[in-house]
């Protein structure tokens, strides 16, 4: 769903990057407690998630470069922001999903420069409200245990697309640069990005899924998810010790390995076999004229535009490296975000010690 150039006029593309600006500005402030935090209950807190949420932003990367097919001609990928927040909090969420916008822009030329503002309104912001608040909702009145996680993250990663979907349709109400009647766009829309959003729900429910399975601490959204063991003690019930990780489980350094790797072979093998088909936004600018106005992306002549190495004429080859290349450095950019916040987070919180009068 990359909004290109042309498609929202100046005006309102500048209040969505007003508004997108505002979002990254509150995430930044709420990813530092995300990021600070520890749960008592599992025992962990920043110095594990600030480098999870750089491997999430690689990931979503990866898994964004493997459309699949939705509907004849017709193709799909994950969003992300349902993935991001029950991951790593939605505060850093946001941040994952503007990560990976501004990667794919910069680089890729893929979303254009002047509507980044409205993909991370749409992609970012849109999709981890939406997803987070339902999965928060389903997680209270669901029984207190792990399949409710991943069912939860099922709900949410589904009603968020078409939620996405829904709010791209009023920004296109209100600065769209065709007369294309909005109607037509929102249910276009909608319709396509249902079916996108099944496999944004599977993807999701799969991966939050594998995580908790080897180190359910490491998941935000499952933090507390088991209630305190309690003990009689004197007469009295209080909270025994959090039990310690399995020996067996595997370390935080060993999920964030496995979960580079898996990118990488995503980005750069899989990724050569995804569907070709446009994705439900082109599909639907095409099928309805609301592209008439796209313009040339500003960074065409990037090396890597096009998800490509320019020069490289081996298209397997080409689109691999690019993919790889995509995944080290979102996944170094996302990672030095999130430590520089943990950083701040560590020292803002340090007492400062008044000298003893003499």
């Amino acid at each position: 769903m990359h909004v290109p150039d042309g498609f929202i006029n100046a005006p309102v593309s500048v209040a969505a990057g007003v508004v997108a600006a505002g979002a990254v500005a509150v995430s930044l402030r709420g990813a530092r407690r995300e990021l600070g935090g520890i749960s008592h209950a599992e025992g962990h807190g920043g110095e594990r998630t600030a480098p999870l949420a750089g491997l999430v932003a690689a990931f979503i990367f990866a898994v964004q470069m493997l459309n699949f097919p939705v509907a004849a001609g017709t193709s799909g990928h994950l969003l992300g922001g349902a993935l991001a927040a029950i991951l790593v909090g939605p505060f850093t969420g946001v941040l994952c999903v503007s990560v990976v916008l501004l990667m794919q822009g910069i680089l890729f030329a893929d979303g254009g420069l002047t509507a980044l503002g409205v993909n991370i309104t749409v992609m970012g912001v849109v999709t981890v409200v939406v997803a987070y608040g339902l999965f928060r909702g389903l997680v209270k009145v669901l029984p207190r245990k792990r399949r409710s996680v991943t069912f939860a993250s099922f709900a949410a990663a589904l009603i968020s697309v078409p939620a996405a979907a829904c709010v791209f349709t009023v920004i296109y109400a209100i600065g769209g640069t065709t007369d294309v009647p909005v109607s037509k766009v929102l249910t276009a829309m909608v319709g396509v990005h249902v079916l996108i959003g099944i496999g944004e729900a599977v993807i999701t429910m799969l991966t939050v899924g594998a995580v908790i399975a080897v180190r359910p601490d490491l998941v935000y959204g499952a933090r507390g998810l088991a209630a305190p063991l309690k003990l009689r003690v004197g007469g009295e019930l209080v909270d025994a010790e959090p039990a310690p990780v399995p020996v067996a489980a595997r370390s935080p350094r060993a999920v964030w390995a496995t979960g580079l790797v898996t990118a990488l072979v995503l980005a750069g093998f899989v990724s050569f076999y995804a569907s070709a088909s446009p994705d439900g936004l082109e599909k639907v600018a095409a099928d309805k004229g609301i592209d008439k106005n796209v313009e040339e992306h500003a960074a065409k002549d990037s090396p890597l535009a096009d998800y490509g190495v320019k020069d490289i004429s081996d298209a397997r080859i080409s689109g691999g490296l690019a993919g790889v290349i995509g995944v080290g450095v979102t996944v170094v950019a996302g990672t030095g975000i999130f430590w520089s916040l943990r950083r701040r987070r560590t020292t803002d919180a340090t007492p400062t010690r008044v000298p003893e009068s003499v």
